[in-house]
């Protein structure tokens, strides 16, 4: 059986936080990174969009030889991986996996809170779909759990916009929005893989001893976990330590704005699904 590379999707760059903590905790694997970028946002489309559009992506990824696709997207994790996984994966294959990051990050996030009232910032398309409240309920039902979308971040961040006057305003807007839910919460979940780039603009809005919490160095940790307890599937994945990138959009702007998200540039391929 020739060997496969781990697939990670995302809408369009926020994946990149995902992939790059990831790559730290496991960079002895290959990567196959797919953005949709032509077709982003998806934090605004309707479930069927989504799972529609996370479909095609996950099949062509398939098609690369990934075995395994991890859905670095909160809002895809939300309104397709369930579908997928249920009525999809058993005519593209059985042998064929694909996980996402709200349960890993639901079953950890529990710890973080001392008051149990914890705090989750995240797309409009990810706050409709309820999928952060039905999956903690699970793991913490003691836990509760308040939602704020944001609308107005991913447009900023994507376009580079994150550092203006602007964004200042709707960072507070939101931020302040959710902690007028319950001033008992004491940690806020970045329910979106674009929002670590604002982390530092958030937290000047939060009380001190309010934690945040990113999904990346949990959905890193939860893959480790998921591979160590799968062997068959964990070896049945190559090993070179190389990573391969992809885009629906113009591969020379999806390198000059990966750099905020990944840390160091990168080489694309765009591609047509």
């Amino acid at each position: 059986m020739k060997l496969s590379p781990i697939g990670i999707f995302d809408s369009g760059y926020g994946g990149l936080t995902i992939l790059k903590e990831i790559k730290k905790l496991l960079p002895q694997y290959d990567f196959i990174y797919l953005g949709d970028n032509a077709r982003t946002p998806y934090g605004t489309r309707s479930f069927e969009t989504v799972y529609h559009y996370t479909k095609e992506c996950v099949q062509w990824l398939f098609e690369q030889n990934c075995n395994l696709v991890i859905l670095a997207c909160n809002t895809a994790s939300a309104k397709a991986l369930r579908s997928i996984q249920r009525n999809d994966l058993k005519n593209l294959g059985e042998e064929k996996k694909v996980l996402g990051v709200i349960r890993p990050t639901a079953e950890t996030i529990g710890n973080f809170s001392q008051s149990k009232h914890i705090g989750i910032l995240a797309t409009n398309g990810t706050v409709q779909s309820q999928s952060y409240l039905l999956e903690v309920e699970k793991f913490f039902p003691e836990i509760q759990i308040f939602q704020q979308a944001c609308p107005l971040w991913v447009p900023l961040i994507e376009n580079d916009e994150f550092e203006s006057a602007g964004a200042d305003f709707f960072i507070k807007k939101y931020v302040e929005e959710l902690m007028a839910q319950s001033p008992k919460i004491d940690a806020v979940l970045l329910a979106c893989t674009h929002y670590p780039l604002i982390l530092k603009k958030i937290q000047q809005h939060l009380p001190k001893n309010v934690q945040i919490i990113s999904q990346g160095e949990i959905v890193a940790h939860s893959l480790r976990d998921y591979l160590n307890r799968h062997d068959e599937i964990e070896s049945s994945l190559s090993k070179n330590g190389e990573i391969q990138f992809y885009t629906t959009d113009e591969a020379a702007d999806f390198d000059k704005h990966s750099v905020n998200f990944y840390g160091e540039q990168i080489h694309s391929t765009q591609i047509a699904l």
